[in-house]
Formats: C-alpha cells, sequence, structure tokens
C-alpha cells in the first residue's frame, strides 16, 4: 500500500467499474458492486484492496491471497482463494496498471510561475504551466500548455517542449525539440556536445557539434542519464521510448519507437537502433552499428557488430543466446574434467 504522506488514493471503486475500464471478465458477475478501496500486493492485500498475478513465480502467494480483488490471466482464475473476486484477463499487468492508474491519478496541474523563476521576454509559453522556483528559460523557448518545469531546470535558447510534458529538477536542456508529453527525471542532460574530434600529435581538434536532439512524443528519460547532440546528422529518439537512469545516448544515435533502454547501458556515436529493440542494464554498444527492430540485449552485453531484426544476444562480445549457453556449459564441462583429472 502506498504511503498516505506522498500520495493520495481516489478509490474506491465498484469491481465492475475496474473490470470494464481495463477489459476484464469477473468470475463472479454477481459481486460487479463490490467495492475495493485501493492496491496492495498479493502477499499484504486484504480484503478491500485490489491486487495482480502476472507471474507464475508467485501462484503460492496468490493461493494464498486475502486480496478482496485479483486481475488474473484466464487459465490461472481457478488458483484464486475462496473470498478473492477474480478479473480475467489475457494481460494481467496492464490491466493492473490502468486500474492503479485510476487509484492514483496524476495530479492536475496549476498555472503557476515562480517569482525566483528566470524567464526571457522572447520566451513562449503555453497556458497551464506550472514553471517552478530557480528555472531558467531562455531566448526564444517554446513550450507547450499543461507542462511543468520543475526546480532549477534549465532550459537554453530556441528548445521547443510539447504539450504535457514534465521536466525534472536540475535538468538541464539545449539543441532540442521535444515532442509531447515527455517525462524527463532529475538530472537528465539533453542536448549536450557530442563526444568529437579530431586526434593530432599536438593534442586534439574539437569537431562542432551541429546537430540537435529530436525526442518524440511520450518518450521518458531516467534521472542522470545523458543524451548528446548531433554532430551534424540529428540524434533522434523515437515515440514511446521508455529510457532508464544512468544511461549514455551519443552523438547521431538514432533510436526507433518503443524501445526500453535499461540503467547504464551506453549507446556510441551513430549507432541505429530499430523499433521495439529491448536493451539489458550495463549492455554497450560500439559505434556505427545497426541493430534491428525487435532485438533483444542481454544485461552486460557488449554489442561489437550488427543485431538482425529480433535476434536475442549476451556476452561480451555479444553472440546469439543459444550459442552463449552451449559455450558456457562446453567451458564448464572443462573446468570440471580438468578439476577432475588433477584429483
Amino acid at each position: 500500500m502506498a504511503d498516505k504522506r506522498f500520495f493520495t488514493v481516489a478509490g474506491p471503486f465498484f469491481i465492475g467499474e475496474l473490470a470494464e475500464m481495463t477489459g476484464s471478465e469477473l468470475s463472479d458477475p454477481s459481486a460487479a458492486e463490490k467495492v475495493v478501496d485501493d492496491v496492495a500486493p498479493l502477499q499484504s492485500a486484504r480484503e478491500n484492496h485490489l491486487t495482480f498475478l502476472d507471474n507464475r513465480k508467485y501462484l503460492d502467494y496468490f493461493r494464498a491471497t486475502k486480496a478482496g480483488a485479483c486481475f488474473v490471466k484466464p487459465e490461472l482464475a481457478a488458483e484464486a482463494p475462496e473470498g478473492t473476486v477474480v478479473l480475467t484477463n489475457k494481460n494481467p499487468y496492464k490491466a493492473y496498471a490502468i486500474a492503479a492508474q485510476a487509484f492514483y491519478p496524476t495530479k492536475v496541474r496549476e498555472e503557476f510561475r515562480a517569482p525566483s523563476a528566470v524567464i526571457d521576454p522572447s520566451a513562449v509559453i503555453g497556458p497551464n504551466c506550472h514553471i517552478d522556483h530557480g528555472v531558467v528559460i531562455g531566448k526564444n523557448v517554446k513550450i507547450g500548455a499543461n507542462c511543468r518545469i520543475q526546480p532549477q531546470a534549465v532550459i537554453r535558447e530556441g528548445v521547443e517542449i510539447g504539450d504535457d510534458s514534465d521536466i525534472g529538477p536540475n535538468v538541464y536542456i539545449s539543441h532540442s525539440l521535444i515532442g509531447k508529453k515527455a517525462k524527463i527525471h532529475p538530472g537528465a542532460v539533453i542536448g549536450r556536445q557530442g563526444f568529437g574530434f579530431a586526434i593530432d600529435p599536438g593534442g586534439y581538434i574539437p569537431v562542432p557539434q551541429l546537430g540537435r536532439v529530436i525526442l518524440e512524443d511520450d518518450v521518458e528519460i531516467g534521472a542522470n542519464s545523458t543524451v548528446d547532440r548531433g554532430s551534424g546528422p540529428d540524434t533522434v529518439i523515437g515515440r514511446g521510448t521508455r529510457i532508464d537512469n544512468l544511461v549514455q545516448i551519443g552523438h547521431n544515435v538514432k533510436i526507433g519507437k518503443f524501445c526500453v533502454i535499461v540503467s547504464q547501458t551506453g549507446i556510441s556515436g551513430s549507432t541505429q537502433l530499430g523499433d521495439y529493440v529491448m536493451t539489458g542494464g550495463q549492455s554497450g554498444f560500439a559505434g556505427h552499428l545497426q541493430i534491428g527492430s525487435g532485438a533483444k540485449i542481454a544485461a552486460q552485453s557488449g554489442i561489437m557488430r550488427d543485431v538482425p531484426a529480433q535476434e536475442e544476444v549476451m556476452g561480451s562480445p555479444a553472440v546469439p543466446i543459444r550459442q552463449f549457453m552451449r559455450q558456457t556449459a562446453i567451458v564448464s564441462r572443462m573446468a570440471t574434467t580438468k578439476k577432475g583429472n588433477e584429483e
């Protein structure tokens, strides 16, 4: 259950309402008028709570739950304990997410401009924006409607930000065009100069980084992540992509739509990712690579070659997962054999 010091619950809801809003089926239609007033995990839920089961690993918790209602896949509905109303759904986690948003909706923003904010007179700011203390907004910036700019954020000249965006504390944005519904978490740096220079025995000669960062609609950038602007071509992050904390995106990188880039991933300059690519934590990409749509990169993988669409790779240097497993098994057998011979 959420700590009421930090979160405000909007319930209660009838179970029938929750079924309708999530496209779920009730195991007992007569339970539609039953009320739940909060969400909770399987283990701690009580009869006034809504919960979910999405992973068979937690099936024993489901069998023992005291929850009043639970989202679950149809094939597991029969495992529900007595007293728990089942809402069957092919994707119970998605259904839970929709319901949890109803219980804990995003707060409506009220128009506000802190007296300590420094806003250039040429900036154009849409209606119903909340601009917090210590914010700096430069020349010719354009900010859409219903945006929130949190304390100490810096938005440099010429930047454009679409409607319904949320810019976190201490975020720095330059040389960027940002779409609607962007969410940029604290400490992120968007549009800094890319890491580009010519090498000479007398020293390094900077190459002007003349591109931009383009964030399409509904992109999320995690805390303390960095996205460098392009050197000439733009750095582009596609619609709906989610980037975790502590991620480095190099100059000229192009990331497709609905990708998931997990914490501590580093993507070197000019590498391109297709749509729906998923990268595990601490994975690293060399530059100028092509990663096909739907590819999955396991955690701590080192990507040094192109990866075809839909391929799953692992290891450093990364190879197809089945090949990696065979290699690991062979090395394990060799180590066991050597140990046996020594004994």
